[in-house]
């Protein structure tokens, strides 16, 4: 039924126009989306989606949203499939040329653009899974995007192959595309009850085969540190600069072991993550991560102890912090239902995997999604080095993502689970 050959050529290219679209979000930012590409990305979608005969609109949020009608007789809950428009910060994401490199073989892939950038084995083992498959870098001077443009591909595609397979069974299904998922706000303004979605599974993880249950617990936190600021030729006695006090606690930072560049497995972390301001006034931003949500409070009270040490060496100075909450762990919900790992792990076994069920040192747009009321575990999308020019994706993964998608939709009309009690409640 399914033509392989055509999916993974669909999927792909659909990669390679969507990446070329600068959506890089912009924390500084406080208009919604942050950043004016993740418009016109979302634009190109809906354009797309009503071009297949689906009904789909982008609000005033930037959200982009699309129903298909269920081709079951039976009532069957309905279930979303979510992807992010937005690319992190953490590297440049404006004008990516993607490079289609040919079956792999093993050894180094020099990208052109920055030719000292090279992947290979010695610094991504990752690839050794990856022989004979059809790889996309870019082209060294920036990032790729395939956080998270490899699962907004999956799910475009999945809609394609579904509207031209309509003897392949599904219930009511929803294409949903957030904005700004990488600076912690990409569902602060969706609607559950106008979305109607009874289940969610997020197309935002890495290694084929995985699925995700289980994330960091996430705030940020800004550090404030005031100084007194004087003309440096009369400083002499009364100069206080904050910057200077803001070095010395990031050298504090850089002794400890809780930083992310020393922790693994279910280790948390505490991290800055930018920096700015003058003399008189100097702020910076941190991220708090654990499994544990009570053990950020231990991460914040390291922040403290190092700014109140340094500040005390500073007479006229002064501190003050600001935390936000950003995403909870999804586990403690997600076990209350299994099916949503089960049937994940059937689907993938459908489409000739070996499914993983792992947790993820970090967060998805599916922890806020489940803390909010809809359950939604993280789908593999295929790929790798997240936020960094050395970021790269394989063909034939993202379409065993879409071949996992579509056998989801399968199972859910086939054997429906129930509807969502929670959401039930607040209707």
């Amino acid at each position: 039924m399914l033509d392989k050959n055509e999916l993974q050529q669909g999927v792909l290219q659909r990669f390679l126009r969507y990446v070329q679209v600068d959506t890089t979000a912009d924390p500084a930012s406080s208009s919604v989306p942050s950043s004016k590409g993740q418009l016109v990305l979302g634009r190109m979608l809906r354009d797309e989606l009503r071009a297949m005969g689906l009904q789909a609109e982008q609000d005033e949020n930037g959200y982009v949203i699309a129903r298909l009608e269920s081709n079951v007789q039976e009532v069957v809950p309905t279930l979303c499939f979510c992807a992010h428009l937005d690319t992190s910060p953490d590297a440049p994401g404006a004008h990516v040329k993607p490079q289609v490199h040919p079956p792999y073989e093993g050894g180094d892939l020099v990208l052109p653009g920055e030719p000292g950038w090279v992947l290979g084995t010695s610094n991504d083992p990752d690839l050794l899974r990856q022989l004979g498959h059809t790889l996309v870098t870019s082209d060294g001077t920036t990032l790729l995007g395939a956080d998270d443009k490899a699962g907004v591909a999956e799910i475009m595609e999945a809609a394609r192959q579904l509207l031209l397979n309509p003897e392949w069974p599904h219930g009511p299904l929803i294409f949903l595309f957030t904005v700004d998922e990488e600076i912690g706000r990409g569902v602060d303004h969706l609607d559950l009850a106008s979305l109607g979605a009874d289940w969610a599974y997020t197309l935002d993880g890495e290694e084929r085969g995985d699925i995700e249950d289980e994330t960091f617990s996430a705030d940020s936190l800004t550090l404030t540190i005031h100084g007194v600021s004087a003309h440096p030729g009369f400083a002499k006695g009364r100069l206080v600069n904050a910057l200077k006090i803001a070095g010395c606690i990031l050298a504090e930072a850089a002794n400890d072991a809780a930083a992310p560049e020393h922790t693994e497995d279910r280790q948390g972390f505490v991290h800055p993550v930018s920096i700015s301001g003058q003399a008189e006034r100097c702020q910076i931003q941190w991220i708090l991560r654990d499994f544990q949500s009570s053990a950020l409070d231990e991460l914040e009270a390291k922040i403290q102890e190092w700014a109140a040490r340094v500040t005390s060496r500073f007479p006229g100075s002064r501190y003050e912090i600001q935390r936000v909450e950003q995403y909870r762990n999804m586990k403690d919900t997600l076990d209350r239902f299994p099916f949503l790992v089960d049937y994940a792990m059937e689907a993938m076994r459908d489409g000739g995997l070996t499914p993983q069920r792992r947790w993820i040192r970090g967060g998805t747009d599916g922890s806020r999604l489940t803390a909010m009321g809809l359950p939604c575990p993280n789908l593999f999308a295929g790929g790798h080095r997240f936020h960094s020019r050395l970021e790269w994706v394989s063909a034939e993964d993202m379409a065993s993502a879409v071949h996992t998608i579509l056998h989801l939709a399968r199972r859910f009309a086939l054997n429906p689970p129930p509807k969502n009690p929670d959401l039930q409640k607040t209707k």
